[in-house]
C-alpha cells in the first residue's frame, strides 16, 4: 500500500484524497487550521452554491482563457457530476431560478460531515494544525510546523491543494508561493471596488441595485449589486471584476427592459415642470437607490436623461484588499503543470484547486473547478502509483 500526502483540506484536497483512498491507497491529509474546509463552510453560510445548471459550453466560457485548459477536467466532473456526487453523499439538491444549484438545507456542514465520514471509512488520516513551511527538493521531504514541533514527511505521491491568497484567517494565505517556483503574482478576484461617496449616499448604504446590466469592457452581465459604505460590491460587480481590475470603466444600464427611445418617451410624458428627481422616479420608475446613484455621479444632469440612464458611468477607486476578495487570480502557473496536474520539475507532486492560476466568477463556477481539478489530480496520482 502506497502513502499519499495531501497538503490542504479544502474541497480540492479532499476530492484528491477521496480518489486516492477509493483506489486503495493510504492517505494522509494535513491542514494548517484546527479543522478542515473552513472556507468551504464559510461559503455555505449564505447558501452553498455548488455548481450552475446551464449548457456546458456556456458554463465553460465563465473561465475565460483557462476554459480550454480546464475542459477535460470539467467534462469528467462538471455540473451534472457535482450534483450527483452531492446527492450520493445524502444531500437533496435544488436548482434556483438563476440556474444555481444548492443543497436543500443550503448549508455546507451536512455535506462536509457526510464527506468526512466517507473518507474516514476509507481510512484517510487527518492531521490539523500542521502548517507546511519547507520543501527539500533533493530528498523529497516536506517540512511542517506542528503542535509537536517540526516534522518532515515524505510520500510516494503528494497533492498540493493549499488554496489561493484571500481569507487568510480561514487558511488561504498564499504563503506556499515562496516554496513553489513558477508562481504568478496574486491579485484579488470576485471583489468589491472602492467609491468615494459623498454624505448624500449614506442613507442608501446596504441597498441593492436590482435588475440592472453592468458593463465593463466587453463583459456585460444582468445582475444586481450593493451600495456600501466602502463602495460597490455584490454578485454583479464580482462577475465583471476582472475587467474592472484590468482598467475597464464601469457603466450601468439602470433600465435594461426599455430602449433609449422607449425610455425617452416615458420621461417626456412627465411634465417638464416636475423636478428632475420626480421625472426620473415617475418616468423611469427608479427606486431610491438608483435615483440616489444618478444624482451622485451624473450631476449636473443633461437635458436628455434617457441615454444617461442606459449608460451611467460609475467612477471607481481601487479594488478592495485581496484578503477581502472571495477568490484570487494568480498562483501556480499552468505552464508548470503537465496534463495530469503534476509539476513538471517535481515528479510525483501534483497540484489542484485555487492555488492554480485560473479564476472564475461566483455562481458555482469556483467550487466546481476546485472539485474537478482535485479529482483530476487525485486520479493522475493513482495512475502514477500504479505505473
Amino acid at each position: 500500500m502506497s502513502r499519499a500526502l495531501i497538503i490542504g483540506g479544502g474541497p480540492a484536497g479532499l476530492m484528491a484524497a477521496d480518489r486516492l483512498a477509493a483506489a486503495g491507497h493510504a492517505v494522509l491529509v494535513v491542514d494548517a487550521k484546527p479543522s478542515l474546509a473552513r472556507k468551504f463552510l464559510m461559503a455555505g453560510k449564505s447558501g452553498l452554491n455548488l455548481t450552475k445548471e446551464e449548457p456546458f459550453e456556456r458554463f465553460l466560457s465563465a473561465y475565460d482563457e483557462a476554459a480550454e485548459w480546464l475542459r477535460p477536467m470539467l467534462e469528467a466532473f462538471g455540473p451534472d457530476e457535482v450534483r450527483a456526487w452531492a446527492e450520493g453523499l445524502g444531500q437533496e439538491m435544488f436548482t434556483g431560478s438563476s440556474g444555481r444549484v444548492f443543497p436543500t438545507v443550503m448549508k455546507a456542514s451536512p455535506l462536509l460531515r457526510a464527506w468526512l465520514a466517507r473518507l474516514e471509512g476509507f481510512g484517510v488520516e487527518v492531521r490539523t494544525r500542521w502548517r507546511w513551511v519547507g520543501w527539500d527538493r533533493p530528498s523529497g521531504a516536506f517540512r511542517f510546523d506542528t503542535p509537536e514541533g517540526a516534522q518532515d514527511l515524505t510520500a510516494d505521491v503528494v497533492v498540493l491543494a493549499c488554496g489561493g491568497a484571500s481569507w487568510a484567517r480561514l487558511g488561504s494565505d498564499g504563503a506556499w508561493a515562496d516554496m513553489v517556483p513558477d508562481t504568478v503574482p496574486f491579485q484579488p478576484a470576485n471583489m468589491g471596488f472602492e467609491v468615494a461617496w459623498s454624505d448624500h449616499m449614506r442613507a442608501h448604504f446596504g441597498q441593492p441595485l436590482k435588475n440592472i446590466v453592468l458593463q465593463a469592457g466587453e463583459k456585460a452581465v444582468r445582475a444586481e449589486c450593493v451600495l456600501s459604505e466602502r463602495g460597490i460590491e455584490g454578485g454583479g460587480i464580482y462577475a465583471v471584476s476582472r475587467a474592472l481590475r484590468e482598467g475597464a470603466p464601469l457603466t450601468l444600464d439602470l433600465v435594461p427592459d426599455l430602449s433609449v427611445d422607449q425610455l425617452r418617451d416615458r420621461l417626456n410624458a412627465v411634465s417638464k415642470k416636475q423636478s428632475a428627481k420626480n421625472r426620473l422616479r415617475k418616468g423611469a420608475r427608479l427606486d431610491d437607490a438608483k435615483l440616489a446613484l444618478v444624482m451622485e455621479v451624473a450631476r449636473p444632469l443633461s437635458a436628455d436623461l434617457a441615454p444617461l440612464l442606459k449608460n451611467l458611468p460609475v467612477p471607481l477607486g481601487p479594488p478592495r484588499p485581496m484578503d477581502e476578495a472571495i477568490s484570487t487570480a494568480g498562483g501556480l502557473s499552468l505552464a508548470a503543470l503537465d496534463a495530469g496536474l503534476m509539476l513538471r520539475d517535481a515528479p510525483g507532486v501534483f497540484a489542484a484547486g485555487e492555488m492554480l492560476d485560473w479564476e472564475a466568477p461566483t455562481g458555482g463556477y469556483l467550487l466546481t473547478a476546485c472539485l474537478a481539478t482535485g479529482r483530476w489530480a487525485g486520479d493522475a496520482a493513482v495512475k502514477d502509483l500504479t505505473k
